[in-house]
């Protein structure tokens, strides 16, 4: 089949989409390749395996409350495989380059009837090609990144008094998202949040410092007593600890009576999952919350971790269980740069790690290194760079390998896999 082939083919790529609150809202999903490209028929065949990959890897239930943006071609608009597609859930994006005739503009208002969301990609100002779906979208799409600012200004003036989200594509620095959103929009394509200004010998806040002292405390043999002592110096983390265990339990289980006990919690609630939980709340920003549903820095950690056990579990010798449990630490301590705003060398001169997990971080050296650099090329959109490292890997790992684990840990993240 078609599908089946492109499934092996290619990568399911994502780029998160956020709210003006840097609230996830969704993810622009595609298939890419070494190979993407070619004609108008097969960006049709592109789009259709899109879809049918969207329906097969269960990614209604793995992205939760996130919309996931899929690009429709106008061929592939008139297909009645497109409504197997459920009307929540997706925003359907039209990836047209001429005007509308009169059957595509009667389809796209029946899509609309039956509650499907349109977008309307790459917009370049009124023109036939957009006037008549203005009454029928609901999201206009502008790439930021290659529009100058007066033109970027004109563009979103011009659907200022319209009910219609404006969403910029290609945000990569946060200036460039302040920018927009200044100008109106209320959605933005990019990776923005992951590029902060690395600045060595930046002093951290007390309670990024008090959270790498409580993470130390926890990833060492030390005794719970020490590990309860410094919990009561930091009243909000106390709080938030007890709330947390007694919500989910014990091993996921719910409790049968409220945990009052501080040293009771710790116990409960098992050093592993304590220090990924600690971790995390290092990356949240500005929040103790640590709700990765809320934060796209925490989505990539908490993803990137878990993707990280589930490639390392795929070797079918058993023989990586050890790095099992360094992988998903690995993954979140990746993105702590981008967090604290500080090099690797520097956090890690803080943090107490292993050795697998400091050369893997500091040189992508080792299995757990490979593993992350494949994943960081993987977080952009890298088609060549992740079959190069693919063909590097133990376990014959390949692309349907990489897609199956992303929509996985997907359906973790958003607590869906049960």
């Amino acid at each position: 089949m078609i599908t089946e082939q492109y499934l092996q083919q290619a990568f399911l790529f994502r780029q998160p989409i956020v709210s003006r609150q840097q609230e996830l809202a969704g993810y622009q999903l595609l298939l890419g390749s070494a190979e993407s490209g070619g004609n108008e028929r097969q960006q049709t065949l592109t789009t259709a395996a899109l879809c049918a990959a969207y329906l097969e890897l269960g990614m209604q239930s793995a992205l939760g409350n996130s919309a996931a943006y899929l690009g429709i071609t106008p061929d592939f608009l008139h297909q009645e495989a497109l409504e197997l597609l459920p009307s929540a859930g997706v925003v359907l994006e039209l990836l047209l380059d001429r005007p509308p005739d009169k059957a595509t503009q009667i389809r796209c208002r029946c899509l609309r009837d039956r509650g499907y969301v349109l977008a309307l990609g790459d917009y370049r100002g009124i023109d036939d090609r957009s006037r008549p779906l203005l009454p029928m979208v609901d999201v206009i799409k502008i790439d930021a990144r290659t529009t100058d600012e007066r033109m970027l200004a004109n563009l979103a003036g011009s659907l200022r008094n319209l009910p219609i989200k404006l969403l910029a594509q290609g945000v990569d620095s946060r200036e460039l998202m302040e920018r927009c959103r200044n100008l109106g929009f209320a959605l933005f394509q990019g990776r923005h949040f992951a590029q902060a200004e690395i600045v060595s010998g930046r002093r951290l806040s007390a309670s990024q410092a008090a959270l790498i002292r409580l993470i130390n405390l926890v990833g060492r043999d030390v005794d719970v007593a020490l590990i309860e002592d410094a919990f009561k110096h930091e009243p909000a983390l106390t709080l938030n600890l007890l709330r947390v265990v007694n919500s989910v339990g014990h091993r996921g289980n719910r409790l049968s009576q409220p945990v009052t006990s501080l040293r009771h919690a710790i116990n409960l609630f098992g050093r592993r999952h304590l220090q990924r939980w600690l971790s995390l709340l290092l990356l949240a920003p500005g929040s103790a919350s640590g709700d990765p549903a809320q934060s796209p820095l925490l989505q990539v950690a908490a993803l990137r971790g878990r993707m990280m056990e589930l490639l390392i579990a795929v070797d079918p010798s058993g023989e990586n269980g050890r790095l099992a449990d360094l992988a998903f630490m690995t993954g979140i301590l990746s993105m702590m740069p981008a967090a604290l705003g500080l090099p690797i060398d520097e956090i890690l001169g803080q943090i107490a790690v292993e050795d697998a997990v400091r050369a893997a971080l500091c040189d992508h050296a080792g299995l757990l290194g490979r593993i992350l650099a494949l994943l960081e090329r993987f977080d952009n959109d890298d088609a060549s760079g992740c079959d190069e490292l693919l063909g590097q890997l133990p376990g014959h790992l390949d692309r349907q390998t990489l897609n199956t684990c992303l929509s996985v840990a997907l359906r973790w993240l958003n607590g869906n896999d049960r």
